[in-house]
């Protein structure tokens, strides 16, 4: 609750505060924004009447001295914060938190990186918001996170997402969009390993090797499985190889990398209806690295925070007009995602750790005290 206050009061006030009526303190209106989509609040005319509801206890607490705010002034807020600064602001108020999170003896921190688009908001070029995040698998938040006008802007972002961070001696799983030099030669440069999807956006290099796997024999070969989940029974296949003699133009991407073929089939449970498919990785660790199928998969996990943040936020449906509004909205609920992970995280009970979001607002949406009571 202290750092949630700190990091209100620590977003700059957009208004001319020696001009007007500033009836309402803006950090007062962001830990009420923050409070209220903790509890399950959607829209503004909801944050309202949850704050109408708990006034007493707002004004107890010194804020909302003045009643609560209207339904244009929340507009206004959201509008005029400037929303780089305030991401910036999140960026603090996670690192107060993050080096508590993980765990003692964590060898390697897995930091995956992918975009989302926010399907409620629609800009003036008629695309939707695309927000690209670097997501903490060992601590289970949101490190850091950039806005992108345009789908080509996503290259960009990852680089400038990179560079925010400290990526030594952590791994960054991403997606084909970060199979870029650039992208590649910032993870290097800053001490940091790789393990990148390789898809038809680099033409030359996935069917090179495509071709040249078929005369060359794995380092490693290993299967997992048969697993039943979500109604399908799977097998996974992993052949490591040396990417020496396979890659081209090793020059251009930085010397010598592994690559890995990963290869899945499927049994739908329902129907008995087979299927497979092939994926291609690589990576710059060595082939001896452990534990390699379960890196491969762990780049879902970032699919799994987006998945909370329109499930249990519903942020897809809530509509915003402009991108500023709507990377503003992100970011509180970034906030809101991060106060319940982090609680997970730094309990010792194994019951509080298994834990879902939607158990967390459930539970502090039942009264204004027990919200406190988590928080505090």
């Amino acid at each position: 609750m202290y750092k949630l206050k700190e990091f209100s009061a620590s977003v700059t006030d957009f208004r001319r505060l020696d001009k007007g009526n500033i009836r309402h303190k803006l950090d007062d209106i962001i830990m009420l924004m923050i409070l209220g989509r903790a509890s399950g609040c959607i829209g503004r005319a909801e944050i309202i009447e949850f704050g109408k509801h708990n006034l007493n206890k707002f004004c107890k607490m010194r804020m909302l001295r003045n009643g609560v705010p209207s339904e244009a002034t929340l507009c206004r807020v959201d509008n005029g914060i400037d929303d780089l600064a305030m991401a910036d602001r999140m960026q603090w108020f996670v690192e107060a938190f993050h080096g508590k999170l993980l765990k003692n003896g964590c060898d390697k921190e897995i930091i995956c990186v992918d975009g989302k688009t926010e399907r409620g908001t629609v800009q003036t070029n008629d695309r939707n918001s695309d927000i690209v995040s670097a997501y903490s698998y060992n601590t289970g938040i949101t490190l850091v996170f950039e806005a992108c006008r345009e789908k080509s802007n996503v290259i960009k972002a990852v680089p400038q997402l990179i560079d925010k961070i400290s990526i030594s001696g952590k791994i960054v799983i991403g997606d084909s969009m970060s199979m870029q030099k650039d992208i590649i030669d910032t993870i290097r440069k800053k001490g940091g390993d790789f393990l990148i999807e390789l898809k038809a956006n680099q033409r030359s290099l996935r069917y090179c090797e495509e071709d040249r796997l078929k005369g060359h024999d794995p380092v490693y070969f290993y299967t997992v499985g048969a697993e039943l989940g979500h109604g399908r029974i799977e097998t996974r296949t992993y052949r490591v190889f040396d990417g020496l003699e396979i890659i081209a133009d090793k020059e251009k991407w930085g010397g010598h990398m592994t690559i890995i073929e990963y290869e899945a089939n499927t049994v739908r449970k329902s129907s008995g209806v087979h299927s497979s498919g092939k994926r291609l990785y690589v990576r710059s660790l060595p082939t001896d690295t452990s534990e390699l199928g379960a890196l491969v998969r762990i780049h879902w996990s970032i699919e799994s925070l987006h998945w909370l943040l329109d499930c249990n936020l519903l942020q897809d449906k809530i509509k915003r007009k402009s991108a500023r509004a709507a990377r503003n909205l992100d970011t509180i609920q970034r906030i809101v995602h991060a106060v319940f992970f982090t609680w997970k995280g730094l309990r010792k009970k194994q019951d509080d750790k298994r834990k879902g979001m939607a158990q967390f607002m459930r539970h502090v949406a039942m009264s204004f005290t027990k919200l406190l009571n988590f928080l505090g």
